[in-house]
């Protein structure tokens, strides 16, 4: 069984003073995973903290095959009983992704982390920008509810950028 949670916090190009950064702070973390998980061969634990709806957490959990990680932007190859984890081009205006790019691999019982951020556009007809910061947990086998919370990753990978111009930030 592979669990995959991927907590997406976002908002707006209005939504980036300090003040508002203040509110979100702490919103890009992991939570528990619901106490029953379906069976399957994938489950994904989506949550959503949206500007738009005054930061309310969306939870949603769905069950498939390997391909519905694709739904989050990862792609997991499983060779033997070791799992690769890539993150997949997607629709970001920054940072562009030309390809594929390998995160990490896990073996059975391990967990990897990727924290990443994106500043997003709509089509060329709606020239707003929106943001969102990522954190995503994966494990290669069963995980307590509270597993990502409280234990540390085997793997991490930290890609988030500064996205209002300027340097990485420090430390991250």
């Amino acid at each position: 069984m592979i669990t995959l949670q991927r907590v997406r916090v976002r908002w707006s190009a209005a939504g980036r003073g300090s003040p508002q950064a203040s509110v979100r702070r702490a919103l890009d973390r992991p939570v528990v995973l619901p106490a029953a998980l379906p069976a399957g061969d994938v489950v994904i634990h989506e949550v959503l903290v949206d500007e738009a709806v005054g930061y309310m957490r969306h939870d949603e959990v769905r069950v498939g095959s390997s391909e519905l990680a694709r739904d989050c932007g990862l792609w997991l190859t499983l060779s033997d009983a070791a799992m690769l984890v890539e993150r997949l081009p997607g629709r970001a205006a920054f940072p562009r992704q030309r390809g594929p790019a390998r995160l990490f691999t896990l073996a059975p019982g391990q967990v990897g982390r990727y924290r990443a951020n994106f500043r997003f556009t709509g089509c060329a007809c709606n020239p707003s920008w929106f943001y969102e910061d990522w954190v995503v947990h994966v494990s290669n086998g069963q995980v307590e509810p509270e597993q990502f919370i409280h234990g540390e990753p085997d793997r991490d990978v930290d890609d988030r950028v500064h996205l209002y111009g300027g340097t990485t930030r420090p430390g991250g």
